[in-house]
């Protein structure tokens, strides 16, 4: 390994250019991407449907090929996954990211190919490597090893050829034989099901490793974190691993944690934001100074940006990066190679700059509340749950919100189930300070809070710790792909939960 690492850290320095490159001709990176994934799909069924080889605009693309979501596509995949080729993407796809973003019962299946793998997935992830060592030059990162702290879903097969598991299984199956030597745990722990198993086995193999950076979702990271220091006996991190310098971190908004993971740690490292999903590598911060993360242009995804106000008509209007500006709410429409044509993904974002074009995640379509006109998304209750917490001294872990309806007696409210690392003392404050944020951070809101008349103030329920991992167990959904999903526009998890409780 130590023979390894500086040749690699010395390839990741010098591809910076490339990157400049998308980064100075984003509309033409973008029109070159559009024009190759068109030429792979003129050779398959939904190609032939849709008459991929008459197209000589993006306009024609787009007059042509009709927006899809998943269960449009569902049908295509699952023959896919039967073996059936030339579908919708035109090289053999032998792998599926199984994915379950909230705790939906319902799994998508999203189409992994060897174009994907290795000009999406990888090839971003080199990027961030090159990204790093670009504004923290005197990094000496790949002189330790990577903690990754992947999903916990086994490689299934479904015959000789075909397999799935959750994204981050795939990818470590497949990753290059050199790529095991700076990485840990091994991959029998690093792809283990069982999520509290897998927690201890992660803290007792990776305790006497150099570990320089870790990567995985926030909440999981966190448990381990507390176990190692349970095993140690040590107050923080550094004290375990005094070289680590870096923490890659996506799946859910940061602001939350931050404050938690600083104390945990005990000395100043990067925090870096990735936006990855089991349909693509879409972005990543290039510095820490700033929120926004870089969208990835040259990767084999071809992005569409609908206006949220869009969703939900006929014919949606979708724009192109030419046309696209800051602080607007869009939901993302992706072409990939991996075989998704224009394809709502459902995240919402918006752009913090538009050159180089960064965004950032404001929340999901269907993750909203707007019971009373208030048009509450994530975005907004992150940020109100950092300034709550700062004015109270509070740490909140996880928290789902969703409405109050009108009865008889009140008009309407929002309830909160918080689970804190640290209480605020006094709930009622908490309470306040959160609805003054929300106010201050959403008109709509603040109108339908004016003089009680729609929305009276928020109701705040503090929860018992690790009742949230409870409930997810109890639905068996255990593990570093599922999360409490942060806001819903009715009341079927928070009444669950609420159950589950009593």
């Amino acid at each position: 390994m130590k023979l390894l690492s500086p040749a690699i850290s010395r390839l990741a320095r010098l591809r910076h250019w490339k990157i400049e490159q998308w980064m100075q001709e984003p509309v033409a990176a973008q029109r070159e991407v559009l024009q190759d994934l068109v030429t792979h799909g003129q050779y398959t069924e939904i190609g032939r449907k849709y008459g991929m080889t008459a197209f000589s605009t993006i306009r024609d693309f787009k007059k042509s090929v009709p927006i899809h979501e998943y269960n449009d596509l569902k049908p295509y995949i699952e023959r896919m996954m039967q073996g059936e080729e030339n579908i919708l993407w035109d090289t053999p796809t032998n792998w599926f990211a199984k994915s379950s973003g909230t705790t939906s019962d319902k799994s998508k299946f999203i189409p992994i190919t060897e174009e994907s793998l290795q000009d999406c997935h990888y090839q971003a992830a080199k990027d961030v490597l090159t990204l790093y060592y670009n504004f923290n030059s005197e990094s000496d990162l790949l002189t330790g090893k990577g903690l990754v702290i992947g999903g916990s879903h086994q490689i299934s097969s479904i015959n000789e050829d075909t397999h799935y598991g959750d994204l981050s299984a795939v990818l470590l199956q497949n990753t290059p034989v050199w790529a095991n030597w700076i990485r840990t745990p091994e991959l029998s722990i690093a792809l283990m099901d069982e999520w509290e198993d897998k927690i201890e086995k992660l803290a007792q193999s990776t305790m006497p490793e150099d570990v320089t950076s870790i990567s995985g979702v926030p909440t999981w990271t966190l448990v381990l974190i507390k176990r190692i220091l349970e095993l140690t006996g040590k107050q923080t991190l550094e004290e375990v691993w005094p070289n680590l310098e870096l923490y890659m971190h996506g799946g859910v908004a940061f602001g939350p944690y931050k404050e938690q993971f600083k104390k945990l740690i005990g000395k100043n490292i990067f925090f870096l934001d990735l936006y990855n999903a089991s349909e693509g590598f879409f972005a990543a911060q290039d510095s820490p100074d700033d929120d926004g993360m870089l969208l990835f242009l040259n990767h084999g995804i071809f992005y569409e940006f609908m206006p949220v106000e869009e969703y939900g008509k006929k014919d949606p209007v979708t724009i192109g990066l030419d046309k696209v500006e800051v602080n607007k709410h869009y939901a993302l429409v992706i072409s990939t190679n991996g075989g998704l044509w224009r394809y709502l993904l459902g995240d919402t974002i918006q752009f913090t700059s538009v050159f180089p074009f960064k965004i950032k995640v404001s929340g999901r379509l269907k993750h909203y509340i707007n019971a009373f006109g208030e048009e509450v998304i994530v975005d907004n209750t992150d940020k109100a749950i950092i300034m709550a917490s700062e004015k109270t001294n509070a740490l909140v872990t996880d928290y789902t919100a969703a409405p109050v309806y009108f009865s008889e007696q009140n008009n309407g409210a929002h309830e909160w189930l918080i689970e804190f690392a640290k209480e605020p003392a006094c709930i009622k404050e908490f309470a306040y300070e959160l609805d003054c944020a929300l106010k201050s951070l959403n008109s709509d809101y603040e109108a339908k809070r004016h003089k009680d008349i729609a929305l009276r103030m928020p109701i705040v329920k503090p929860l018992h710790k690790g009742v949230f991992t409870e409930w997810l167990r109890s639905k068996g959904k255990l593990g570093g792909q599922h999360k409490i999903p942060r806001l819903s526009n009715d009341r079927k998890y928070v009444d669950e939960i609420t159950l589950f409780i009593k």
